[in-house]
C-alpha cells in the first residue's frame, strides 16, 4: 500500500509526499508570507499529504519551495506547534512531526466544522464539478502515456485496498492524480483548494463501508473510461462520483 512519507533516517522530501505536494508546497504571496505558511502546512495535515506522525520535508528545503525565508518558516511552523498541529524534535532523526488527531466524526462535528468554513456549498460543489470533470475529460481526449497509465491504475487500486483509516488519504491522492496528470500546475493547486475543503467536511463524517466500497467502483469506472479515450464517459462517470459525495455530505448537514 502506498505511503505519503516513507520513515527513514533519511530526511523526507517534497517528493516523497505525493502528488498533492507539489501543490500545497508551491510559492505564497509576498505580502501574506506567514499566514499562507502557515495554511500550506495546515493544507499538508488536513490532506494527509503529511499524515500524523510522520515528518514534514527538510526546513530547507521546505522555505525554498514556498519561496519564504527559514525564520518566517519557523515562525510558523511555532504557531501550529502552540496550536498543537505538530511538534519539534532535536536529534538525528528529528524535524517537525505532525501530531494533530481530528475529532470524533459526528453529524454534530460535520455541522460545526461547516459553520466555520464560511462556504456556500452550492459554489464549493460546482467549483469542484468543474475541476474534475474537466481534469478527466482531458485525459480522456488526450489519451494516456504508459507511465501515466501505470500510475493512475496503481492509484485507484491503493484506494481499493486501503483500511478505513487510510482511506479518506489514498481518496485523496486519487482525485489529485486526476488532476497531476493533465500536466497542468494551476489544476491541480485549484483542486488542492478544494479537495482541502471538501475533506473537512468529509473528515467530520463517520465512514460507511459500504459507501466506500461504491465509491471505490466508481472510482474504477473514472479509470476505465479515461484509458479507453471516452471523453464522453469520462464525464458520467465523473458526475456519477460527485453527486454520490455530494448527496452524503448534504444529508449530514440537513
Amino acid at each position: 500500500m502506498e505511503r505519503t512519507v516513507v520513515r527513514t533516517n533519511a530526511e523526507p522530501t517534497v517528493e516523497d509526499a505525493g502528488p498533492a505536494a507539489e501543490a500545497v508546497f508551491r510559492p505564497v504571496r509576498a505580502g501574506n508570507a506567514f499566514e499562507e505558511t502557515v495554511e500550506r502546512l495546515l493544507s499538508a495535515i488536513r490532506l494527509g499529504v503529511v499524515p500524523h506522525g510522520e515528518r514534514f520535508p527538510a526546513e530547507r528545503e521546505l522555505a525554498a519551495r514556498l519561496g519564504v525565508s527559514r525564520i518566517t518558516l519557523r515562525e510558523a511552523i511555532r504557531a501550529l506547534q502552540e496550536a498543537g498541529y505538530v511538534e519539534s524534535r532535536r536529534g538525528r532523526t528529528g524535524g517537525t512531526f505532525v501530531t494533530y488527531v481530528r475529532p470524533r466524526p459526528s453529524r454534530a462535528e460535520a455541522r460545526r466544522v461547516f459553520q466555520g468554513m464560511d462556504v456556500d456549498l452550492d459554489d464549493l460543489f460546482a467549483f469542484r464539478r468543474a475541476l474534475e470533470i474537466g481534469a478527466a475529460t482531458l485525459l480522456a481526449e488526450r489519451g494516456l502515456t504508459e507511465e501515466q497509465d501505470r500510475l493512475l491504475t496503481e492509484r485507484s487500486v491503493a484506494v481499493d485496498g486501503a483500511e478505513v483509516g487510510d482511506y479518506r488519504r489514498l481518496d485523496t491522492v486519487f482525485h489529485l492524480t486526476l488532476a497531476e496528470l493533465t500536466g497542468s500546475p494551476s489544476l491541480a493547486a485549484a483542486l488542492t483548494d478544494v479537495r482541502m475543503r471538501i475533506n473537512d467536511l468529509l473528515d467530520a463524517m463517520p465512514m460507511l463501508v459500504k459507501n466506500l466500497e461504491h465509491s471505490s467502483a466508481q472510482h474504477r469506472a473514472i479509470v476505465a473510461a479515461v484509458r479507453a479515450g471516452d471523453p464522453g464517459a469520462a464525464r458520467r462517470a465523473v458526475s456519477e462520483h460527485l453527486e454520490g459525495s455530494e448527496a452524503l455530505m448534504r444529508g449530514f448537514l440537513s
